[in-house]
């Protein structure tokens, strides 16, 4: 019954162990945690084209569900500037930013992913998400970022514009180029200075100042909080808000709605693929850091498990009147330095939110908007990763290539079509790689029993024996190519009498390879040439045990290589 419990709710494992000590601490990480993370959450709001304050709502019942739901300890979720961007995009085609029915689309936009990530867990689906490989998870990071970027530059230059991918954007910005908003543009470019500043010197500025190694801890990131605080009081000293400056404005002092007329089934399917891109681009980011943390800290993680702590922290954005949420890297970071010691710090840091919406939101009223987009830019300009595609050149360039691919589709033709072009191209590659298999002739180190590529190493052949190593699993997409190959190997030896295939890299065998096989037997019979198998894997026996391929086979299955050559070479 307990492990049913810790399965369902892993929250009730760490609760066993809970004390007053580890709440102490929790409390306190969690009230500087708060401090420091509502900028963040009212600019990523803004950012998916919602009132800022939605940030918050966002923050408050997804976070209480994953802490509960959840199986990392040191995950944060809320609103992600990724996840919010992805969301403005899929909204935009729909409603007018600002609207009923843009606040409408978000809601249903967060439910419809929350059911999607619980659908996966429930079908063990969660593997799907494999299909994402690091160059086009890179690729569309970097664009994306870029993109967020270059989409605020209208807040800091106190303009407006409009589009969502590269082009659009460019074009509208130098259409509005000459309305630039000199205060704005003058507090914007004060704010972006002083966050540099904040970020590479506040933390030695309270080691100078003799505070202790612990407070520098705790308050060394907090340098966001203090400009957003000087700022906002500048402008309403200055009245700047008079001047152009667009602030956040008057808070609304209840969570958007569901208008659930403007709800209709046409509207679902077409939010579908959005919803299932936004799920998956979450999962695979949150589950990243999830690990990289529980790593850290020698914790396991559950990815079935996280796919439903995720699910219902959506579901909980929902009903919250908010927009799609998950894991975030600077988001848990900032979670971890605070000092959080257990999903605790999500649960209070997620009621001190909700104290700050009862009783604080009319200090937000000269929140320049400047500010927010400049907090925005220099965390997004942080994920554009050229150091990545430096690596993957070096390593690999069609990885690489697929890395530019992606980006350019993304900056050019927007997020959700870049992100499956890059996919169908990662499959493709896959099977392009998978159907041009390694196949080497191998033969024996002198004096041994190992068995190298003749190509590599200094080894001893029989001139009656050929033997052949293919490194890969043998299957529809390259059984043909073996085919083929063993045929061309063979023809060019007359003196050949046995084939050995030496099987040690192949872990999975289908049906079109199996007759592939059969035809080699066949032909080679022909030829007067016997095909003979080694070290072949259990399961892999077991599947041959289940065909005809062992009846027709002209030679026999060894166990091992060594033992193969010792019988044959006598033959």
């Amino acid at each position: 019954m307990t492990s049913k419990l810790a399965k369902y709710l892993p929250a009730s494992v760490w609760l066993k162990t809970y004390n007053k000590t580890s709440f102490k601490n929790d409390t306190v990480a969690s009230l500087i945690f708060t401090i420091m993370v509502i900028p963040q959450s009212l600019a990523y709001a803004m950012l998916a084209g919602l009132p800022a304050i939605t940030g918050l709502y966002a923050s408050i019942l997804p976070s209480i569900l994953y802490s509960l739901f959840g199986t990392s300890r040191s995950l944060a979720v809320g609103p992600v500037a990724l996840t919010s961007v992805m969301t403005a995009s899929a909204i935009l085609p729909f409603a007018t930013t600002g609207s009923e029915h843009y606040a409408t689309i978000a809601i249903l936009l967060a439910f419809m992913s929350g059911v999607f990530l619980m659908v996966l867990s429930l079908l063990k689906l969660g593997f799907l998400t494999n299909l994402l490989s690091h160059p086009v998870v890179s690729g569309f990071i970097s664009a994306s970022a870029l993109l967020i970027v270059i989409g605020q530059v209208k807040y800091l230059l106190g303009i407006e514009s409009s589009g969502s991918t590269l082009f659009p954007l460019a074009r509208s910005l130098y259409g509005h180029a000459s309305e630039v908003n000199l205060p704005t543009l003058t507090l914007s470019t004060v704010a972006i200075i002083a966050l540099l500043i904040m970020r590479r010197y506040f933390a030695r500025f309270l080691e100078k100042c003799g505070c202790s190694q612990q407070y520098v801890q705790l308050f060394g990131k907090s340098g966001p909080v203090l400009v957003v605080v000087l700022t906002t009081v500048t402008v309403a000293w200055l009245s700047l808000d008079e001047m152009g400056v667009s602030i956040i404005g008057a808070v609304p002092s209840t969570p958007l709605g569901l208008n659930f007329q403007q709800l209709s089934w046409q509207l679902v399917k077409e939010l579908l693929p959005n919803a299932v891109l936004i799920s998956i681009v979450g999962f695979i980011g949150s589950v990243s850091v999830a690990q990289s943390f529980a790593a850290k800290r020698r914790q396991d993680i559950d990815p079935n498990q996280e796919l439903v702590g995720l699910g219902l922290a959506n579901i909980g954005s929902a009903a919250c009147g908010a927009f799609p949420v998950t894991g975030g890297f600077s988001r848990t970071v900032l979670n971890a330095d605070c000092g959080s010691t257990s999903p605790m710090t999500g649960i209070i840091s997620a009621l001190f939110i909700l104290l700050t919406l009862l009783f604080l939101t009319p200090l937000f009223y000269y929140l320049p908007k400047a500010i927010l987009a400049a907090i925005i830019s220099l965390s997004m300009l942080q994920l554009v990763s050229v150091a990545d595609l430096k690596d993957l050149w070096r390593f690999s360039k069609k990885e690489a290539s697929l890395l530019i691919i992606t980006f350019t589709v993304v900056m050019i033709e927007g997020m959700e079509t870049g992100l499956i072009v890059g996919v169908v191209l990662s499959i493709l590659f896959f099977l392009w790689h998978t159907s041009h298999p390694h196949i080497a002739i191998v033969g024996r180190l002198p004096g041994t029993e190992h068995y190298r590529n003749v190509q590599r190493f200094a080894v001893e052949t029989h001139p009656t024996i050929l033997t052949v190593r293919i490194d890969e699993n043998l299957f529809f997409a390259n059984a043909r190519v073996f085919e083929e190959r063993l045929q061309y190997l063979v023809s060019q030896n007359r003196e050949i009498k046995h084939l050995v295939l030496m099987c040690t890299a192949i872990n999975m065998i289908d049906a079109s390879a199996l007759q592939s096989l059969e035809k080699i037997v066949d032909r080679l019979k022909d030829s007067g040439v016997k095909l003979h198998l080694s070290e072949v894997k259990g399961p892999i026996m077991d599947r041959l045990k289940d065909s005809t391929l062992i009846e027709h086979l002209s030679g026999k299955i060894f166990i091992s290589q060594h033992e193969a050559i010792k019988e044959l070479e006598d033959k």
